[in-house]
């Protein structure tokens, strides 16, 4: 008779084995495969009015360009993207993204 510890040592032992098992893949071709390309935006999907403030790419951001950008853009809110800070993933396209470098400078205008 096979002791109750021996027999949980061997099962423990064999799942452990198995997670070291490699992964079969079914379809090999697919593994090798780029990521799909995010969509693009077109001028029609534009609700934020980015395309009508991209001149103030590479200026210096401060508030009362910021007001501008939003006012000008027509976009319901306005968020900077500082570099090093956390923010969330979910996209509104009603909203304007201004990002901006270390030195304030404006170096991408987007919705999201």
């Amino acid at each position: 008779m096979v002791s109750p510890l021996r027999f949980c040592l061997a099962s423990f032992s064999a799942l452990l084995l198995a997670g070291c098992a490699p992964m079969s893949n079914s379809n090999p071709s697919q593994a090798h495969d780029p990521a799909p390309k995010p969509p693009e935006v077109s001028e029609g999907e534009d609700a934020c009015g980015a395309r009508h403030v991209q001149d103030r790419v590479g200026r210096r951001y401060d508030e009362a360009l910021g007001e501008s950008i939003q006012r000008e853009s027509g976009a319901a809110t306005l968020r900077v993207i500082r570099p090093g800070h956390a923010y969330t993933m979910e996209y509104r396209g009603d909203r304007i993204n201004v990002h901006i470098d270390d030195g304030d400078t404006i170096t991408d205008i987007g919705c999201g």
